[in-house]
């Protein structure tokens, strides 16, 4: 098996890593539009070469899309052109847009739509993680359009990687992410904005960030190159979740305006149920 990585930054080139460690690609091929990592995952050892996308696609027998989910839109058509037997995958954190960018191509059953559900606040191939996605979901959306093969492949592929699969229509996924992740993402940036423009002493910061603070803001360091493309696709789920989420911030401030605190003892309370589902 010989495997390509197009984007060898955190997610690619964890892949990358685990595709050669654990056996299941015999050779990875690497795809960079940018210089800097193309070589630092070479210096690293994540691919063994790189070379250009035709080359690439032409000596692959699996190929995932590791890029910002604006670039897998540019470039899926272009892969799926060329491609005979090949199996492609993404692991964009959108999918609708994804799927329907292909909906018509000729060779759109050789491409399952995937979600591996781990990232981390870290960008580039130094980033990069053999034990990224153990006993982690991965999603794959709408299999039901894809070659049996190309989708056996896939499953084999995470199952490599040590990660459980979840099954979801493309659409459910956009939404579902949308609440748990996306707005999670606009939290964070919003606070550290909000700490950055009220606490003008970096060193307070630096000395006082306890622990809830550090947790909370942590994916405030992500790379916006990722996040912009994701927002913009989701837009609409993403404005839904921000308003739910707006909602909730204004019944915190109402308790505390109104010196409510029968109410806001209650909303912390209901906000505790979350122990039932995250541990």
């Amino acid at each position: 098996m010989i495997v390509t990585i197009v984007g060898t930054g955190l997610i690619g080139g964890s892949m990358a890593l685990v595709a050669r460690s654990s056996g299941f690609a015999q050779r990875v091929i690497g795809v960079e539009s940018r210089s800097d990592h193309a070589a630092t995952a070479l210096s690293l050892g994540l691919v063994d070469e790189m070379c250009d996308l035709e080359e690439a696609i032409e000596r692959s027998d699996f190929i995932v899309l590791s890029v910002p989910v604006n670039a897998v839109e540019n470039l899926l058509p272009r892969i799926l052109d060329n491609v005979n037997k090949q199996v492609v995958m993404d692991v964009s954190s959108i999918k609708l847009g994804v799927i329907e960018c292909i909906r018509n191509h000729p060779n759109n059953k050789r491409f399952v739509p995937t979600h591996p559900m781990w990232g981390t606040e870290y960008s580039g191939p130094r980033a990069a993680s053999g034990d990224a996605f153990r006993n982690k979901a991965a999603v794959i959306c709408n299999k039901e359009n894809c070659d049996a093969d190309a989708l056996l492949q896939v499953q084999e592929f995470y199952k490599y990687l040590q990660m459980h699969l979840v099954y979801m229509d493309a659409a459910e996924h956009d939404i579902h992410v949308a609440y748990v992740s996306h707005i999670s993402h606009i939290t964070s940036f919003a606070l550290a904005n909000t700490v950055l423009e009220k606490e003008k002493e970096e060193n307070a910061i630096f000395e006082l960030a306890s622990g809830g603070f550090e947790s909370t803001v942590r994916l405030a360091k992500s790379n916006a190159a990722t996040w912009v493309p994701i927002f913009m696709q989701n837009r609409d789920n993403v404005l839904d979740v921000l308003n739910e989420h707006i909602h909730q911030l204004k019944k915190f401030k109402a308790c505390l305006e109104k010196e409510n605190y029968t109410y806001l003892e209650e909303l912390i309370t209901d906000a505790n149920k979350i122990n039932r589902i995250i541990k």
